[in-house]
């Protein structure tokens, strides 16, 4: 993940203004925005078409890290492996297959890791 600056923000918010308004120079403006950063501030106006377009695009974001609710406590920060990382729970089907395989594995849990790196199976 790339690391994104508050200048960035403010430029991205200014490019976002710009197309949007764009397509209807003429609207009167319902508000602004203003943001800041250390050493530097900008108010953007935001016509009624900027403004719903600022919403939707707020709205419809997914973060990709967003797994979904965990369906035991609700909570919002399930791993890739749908583990819950606030209460500790498989979440789903594929989250109790899991539990149930692992809890029913007898075996050396080494043995699950495979080969040693740089060296031969065992």
């Amino acid at each position: 993940m790339t690391q994104t600056s508050l200048d960035d923000v403010l430029v991205a918010l200014d490019r976002f203004v710009a197309r949007i308004d764009a397509y209807d120079p003429a609207a009167k403006p319902l508000g602004a925005v203003e943001v800041a950063v250390p050493g530097q501030a900008a108010r953007l106006s935001l016509s009624a078409p900027v403004a719903r377009a600022l919403v939707a695009a707020l709205d419809g974001y997914h973060d990709p890290r967003d797994q979904g609710p965990c369906e035991h406590c609700g909570g919002r920060r399930l791993d890739h492996n749908f583990l819950c990382l606030d209460c500790q729970r498989p979440n789903g089907v594929f989250g109790a297959l899991l539990a149930e395989r692992a809890a029913a594995y007898s075996g050396d849990p080494a043995a699950l890791l495979g080969p040693p790196e740089g060296g031969a199976s065992r």
